[in-house]
């Protein structure tokens, strides 16, 4: 997506219990590396977009005793 000039790459992960841990905790160090490394080859075979800034978000989705709760945390990791 995009924050005016930034590109943003969004992290989003589910989880259908509130028994399991936290969604966030799920986006280990080296899942971080790889959509890092997912972003580097998209924003390299799209020229148009040299020139933004970029951003890495998460968005964790829970559900909290039958109710959709969602947090999300901007900046979530960096390069």
């Amino acid at each position: 997506m995009h924050d005016g000039n930034c590109v943003v790459f969004v992290e989003v992960r589910f989880r259908s219990s509130s028994e399991y841990r936290d969604p966030f905790e799920s986006i280990t160090l080296r899942k971080q590396k790889r959509i890092i490394r997912a972003a580097t080859h998209f924003l390299a075979a799209n020229s148009h977009l040299a020139d933004s800034s970029c951003r890495y978000d998460a968005v964790g989705v829970s559900n909290d005793d039958g109710r959709i709760k969602y947090d999300w945390i901007k900046d979530a990791f960096s390069t």
